[in-house]
């Protein structure tokens, strides 16, 4: 249920959004034209005191026992070995209400996972239109060009999700491979024919697994107790990865969006409301869980 990023868990005082936790599209650039002074007439260029450097916004603490509840309930649905759902429930819902502070904080703190998804698009937008030939070209990555679906994926890894220090990169890396290992099952064999449905269930598969990722680093895979039994273990962990899945269906679905059709400058924003909504999706269907 963990990934090779796994730690003791977060702080219930780390920031909701921490200052480091950025993603593509979060930064804005600048281009020096607003507020430029004009030189005289005599050409001499004016002299002026160096502007000062522009304040940086102190990061929200959180509630220092906000995760204590979806850790405690996590806990218990695990150590159930699956069976216990209204803890699972309740643990996905507090986890995006409490700990993580709402549906658009919980995607705030999906990082650098929203800039690989919107990469991956790209890149699969750009095979569907110009060839996937011509889109490796573009990457220097020619190589790859005929070769099988995971050769090529797993040769994009770099490109899409570059290797780092931080649990956010290693989340977004370990999503894209966890991604790859999916493919096949998916029936998704032959990259040079990939329809628009394929491309969906791709970025699907991708958020689910960033998703589960981003939960179980959160809540802190050290301090939910496992099932001995590795089976049950399993059924843990592929009943968690159902319902996140289930919720990032219903978000893409619900955005109606054909993914094709999406311009490169379009593509982030698309990837954020979808990881606002599936949070928000899997609040409800938390809370649902929960009261039965």
């Amino acid at each position: 249920m963990g990934t090779s990023s796994a730690y003791g868990g977060a702080g219930g005082t780390t920031p909701l959004v921490p200052s480091w936790l950025r993603g593509e599209g979060d930064n804005a650039g600048t281009d020096g034209g607003a507020g430029a002074q004009p030189a005289p007439a005599d050409g001499r260029v004016p002299t002026a005191p160096a502007a000062p450097a522009p304040l940086q916004a102190t990061p929200r603490p959180g509630a220092s026992d906000r995760f204590t509840s979806a850790r405690n309930n996590f806990s218990r649905f695990t150590s159930s070995g699956g069976s216990d759902r209204r803890s699972l429930g309740r643990a996905v819902s507090q986890y995006v209400s409490q700990s993580a502070g709402g549906s658009r904080q919980a995607a705030q703190r999906m990082g650098s996972s929203r800039g690989a998804a919107a990469g991956l698009i790209r890149f699969l937008n750009d095979a569907g239109t110009n060839g996937v030939r011509e889109a490796l070209r573009t990457l220097n990555l020619d190589s790859l060009a005929g070769r099988p679906v995971e050769e090529v994926f797993a040769g994009l890894a770099d490109y899409i999700c570059p290797e780092g220090g931080s649990i956010d990169e290693g989340i977004a890396r370990d999503a894209f491979v966890e991604t790859i290992a999916d493919l096949a099952g998916a029936g998704i064999t032959d990259i040079d024919a990939l329809t628009p449905g394929q491309i969906q269930t791709v970025f699907e598969l991708y958020a689910t697994h960033a998703i589960e990722a981003r939960i179980c680093n959160d809540v802190g895979a050290k301090l939910i107790t496992l099932p001995a039994d590795p089976r049950a273990a399993e059924r843990v962990q592929a009943q968690l990865r159902d319902f996140i899945q289930r919720g990032v269906s219903d978000a893409i679905n619900a955005a109606g969006v054909n993914i094709q059709s999406l311009t490169p400058n379009a593509v982030i924003g698309f990837v954020t409301t979808v990881y606002q909504s599936a949070f928000e999706v899997l609040q409800t269907m938390g809370e649902g869980e929960a009261a039965r």
